[in-house]
């Protein structure tokens, strides 16, 4: 999944490089289909741990791990790709930063010995979704295509923000109903 969000962020840093239109919606389409194949991937390791019987006492860090870096090149290569905007870099460090925010929550809950809080409203598969979206309709809408990009970073961001805020919440308010053990 590492390699195929490698090859998205490239083509979102080089989309808005080219001078050709062809060109840039092209490498738009590579960057959502990159996108898809890392969700892939991700899909079919989880399967092929759990299905084929193949878990591993390592293999939480093998799922979790390259998630963090995905999710990063991915965010990193959009902002360093949008050449209109200034602060499109400084965004997508932020929303790469939140992201792994709503992971940490996630996997903290878990270290409490609680269920892992997947709800978004912008969880990986939310975050991804939106974003092949958004790089398929600029793809094909290229008067708008850096607007629509950059928007999509915002809402990434805010709804990242949200998210980590509510997991947080939600796995307070489960670690309080918990029953303490009586002091000795």
């Amino acid at each position: 999944s590492i390699l195929f969000s490698a090859l998205a962020g490239f083509s979102f840093f080089y989309a808005f490089r080219q001078d050709s239109a062809l060109v840039s919606g092209l490498l738009l389409i590579v960057a959502a289909l990159m996108i898809q194949a890392r969700l892939i991937c991700n899909l079919l390791d989880g399967m092929v741990a759990v299905e084929g019987g193949l878990r591993s006492p390592v293999g939480a860090v093998y799922n979790d791990l390259p998630d963090r870096i995905s999710d990063t090149l991915i965010l990193i290569g959009v902002g360093y790709g949008l050449t209109a905007f200034t602060d499109a870099i400084t965004l997508s460090w932020a929303a790469a930063l939140f992201a792994a925010m709503t992971a940490y929550v996630r996997v903290l809950g878990g270290s409490c010995g609680l269920d892992q809080q997947f709800s978004g409203p912008m969880a990986k598969q939310h975050r991804m979704a939106l974003l092949t979206l958004g790089t398929v309709i600029a793809a094909v809408v290229p008067a708008y295509n850096q607007w629509i990009l950059y928007l999509c970073l915002w809402i990434i961001g805010l709804g990242t923000i949200v998210t980590a805020i509510l997991r947080t919440r939600a796995v307070m308010n489960e670690l309080q109903r918990k029953e303490l053990p009586p002091n000795d």
